[in-house]
């Protein structure tokens, strides 16, 4: 709203302030991470790589997700909010950080797992749980204490926004429980692949529903479960590495898919903030491993620079499919297989431009692949409509509102096409 207050409806402006939070988001994220390790060079290349990752081109190229920089802007205050109150603990800095947290809930509620952050952060960096101590369980317990209001204010803000967003959430409601954990569990290992090789990036990637492979669900849980036995057993030699594990498999828990918002089956935007515990884990063990070499400073420096230019390299690529929604769309159907959502905005398009035969086809695609898609029925009438084909328009009109029976406008249009073939009573 301040945006359209300020600039109006020029979309250039809006990016710019997403661009800006964006920016002023790594800054932060650099100075929380250098004051809690004291690690400048490793903290800047953590920083760099949450700047420039492909992955996060969505976040910030799509206006609409202004959610996501902002409540990033809110993430990177709390961590350094929350040192500054480990430092000297008092009310007004537990205020403070309280305010934080509830600014970045208002913004994007996916923060409801901070709590937990900040808890990992008592591990590693901050020290404030000492595994060798013969009280560390009531260490853990004060700390889980101190973090009653926060957790307060993410439990209200996870029912406010489970009531908010029930009718979207339906849709994943009516999938099996076993084909939301089979999702959730291979998505983990997703995210984790496109960190590396972030290649074949969309705006939109179908639910996969019954159609992954036992043999992929087993490895990425053989995978999983591997990883997280070794950040227990390395926890002490390694505690940035249970740290950053947590912090990537804990923050992604809203947005997995167990309970979800729209037919996605993954999305770019989701790993924005919790691939930061995996660049933090990455990293400190790189450096940990390769501490015995006479020239690991200038070795892991080159190596630095190349992954951000590479990195940099790829994001100017990706941002390039987002400068039209055609593009974006066409981008998305080349690299993902099944793609209604992906054929049914093209058909939009098409449709907006005039291009019926195309929107027909496009449209028609889109159920085909999946029949209970509803506003590709409704907009593959609108297309035939358009074209006099009234009775094929009829056909899917009843098939939408079959679908979504409360839709007014669709059932207006399709009185108003009787009217016309003379059926009045109907």
């Amino acid at each position: 709203m301040l945006d359209c207050q300020l600039y109006g409806l020029s979309a250039g402006w809006h990016h710019f302030t997403n661009v800006l939070l964006h920016a002023i988001a790594v800054v932060l994220l650099f100075l929380a991470l250098q004051q809690m390790t004291g690690a400048l060079w490793r903290s800047a290349f953590v920083s760099a790589v949450f700047a420039v990752h492909p992955l996060h081109v969505e976040s910030v190229a799509w206006i609409a997700e202004r959610k996501d920089v902002l409540s990033a802007f809110f993430f990177m205050l709390t961590l350094l909010a929350y040192l500054h109150y480990t430092r000297t603990p008092s009310i007004g800095r537990y205020l403070t950080l309280a305010l934080v947290v509830l600014l970045g809930l208002m913004s994007k509620p996916m923060l409801v797992t901070l709590p937990f952050v900040l808890l990992l952060l008592d591990y590693w960096p901050l020290g404030r749980i000492e595994a060798h101590r013969s009280n560390t369980g009531r260490q853990v317990l004060h700390l889980v204490l101190e973090k009653i209001p926060l957790i307060m204010l993410s439990a209200v803000s996870s029912i406010v926004t489970i009531l908010a967003q029930r009718g979207a959430i339906g849709w994943t409601e009516q999938l099996p429980v076993s084909e939301r954990i089979s999702n959730a569990i291979v998505t983990y290992v997703v995210y984790i692949r496109q960190m590396f090789w972030p290649a074949g990036l969309a705006v939109f990637y179908p639910h996969p529903e019954n159609r992954l492979p036992i043999w992929e669900i087993s490895l990425a849980l053989i995978v999983l479960g591997g990883i997280t036995a070794a950040a227990f057993v390395l926890r002490k030699k390694a505690p940035y590495f249970v740290t950053g594990w947590l912090w990537y498999l804990g923050m992604l828990v809203p947005v997995i898919g167990l309970l979800q918002v729209g037919w996605q089956g993954h999305a770019d935007r989701y790993t924005y903030l919790p691939q930061i515990g995996l660049y933090i884990a990455v990293t400190w063990a790189v450096t940990d491993l390769t501490r015995l070499w006479r020239f690991q400073r200038k070795a892991l420096g080159a190596v630095a620079v190349l992954i951000v230019g590479a990195l940099s390299c790829r994001a100017w690529l990706q941002t390039s499919y987002w400068r039209d929604s055609e593009t974006l769309f066409t981008h998305a159907l080349a690299v993902t297989s099944n793609n209604d959502v992906a054929l049914n905005n093209l058909g939009i398009i098409f449709l907006d431009k005039g291009q019926l035969d195309d929107a027909i086809s496009k449209l028609q695609a889109a159920i085909d692949l999946r029949p209970e898609n509803a506003p590709a029925h409704d907009n593959l009438a609108k297309a035939l409509l358009k074209k006099g084909q009234l009775a094929e328009a009829m056909v899917h009109y009843r098939k939408f509102l079959a679908l979504e029976p409360a839709n007014v406008e669709a059932r207006n249009t399709l009185g108003t096409v009787l009217i016309q073939q003379g059926h009045v009573r109907e």
